[in-house]
């Protein structure tokens, strides 16, 4: 789960995602940390349908799954990239569908 280990008045904050410790730095730590949140969610949720256990793996689904989310929150001048995200989406699911049919 992400969540602040620590932060300082210098605007770091460690956030920790899919288990994994990250320093950051920014002028906006509580957003750092809600960002870390969303991330650390949405890689769980990805995890969770249990198609592949690979944390890169997880980390470009997650990835492709929040930039589809960005697509559709622009609406209509985001519709080409919603597309490109949906058409990597599944270019990705096939990979994967195969590495996991050939036990990769």
């Amino acid at each position: 789960m992400a969540e602040e280990q620590r932060g300082d008045a210098a605007g770091y904050v460690t956030v920790e995602i899919y288990d994994q410790i990250y320093h950051l730095s920014g002028q906006n730590t509580e957003q750092i940390r809600e960002l870390a949140a969303r991330v650390d969610a949405k890689m769980r949720a990805v995890a969770a349908q249990g198609r592949t256990v690979d944390s890169l793996r997880v980390a470009v689904l997650a990835a492709l799954n929040l930039a589809d989310e960005l697509a559709q929150a622009g609406g209509a001048d985001a519709l080409l990239g919603h597309a490109r995200a949906a058409n990597l989406r599944g270019l990705l699911d096939e990979v994967l569908e195969e590495d996991w049919k050939t036990g990769s």
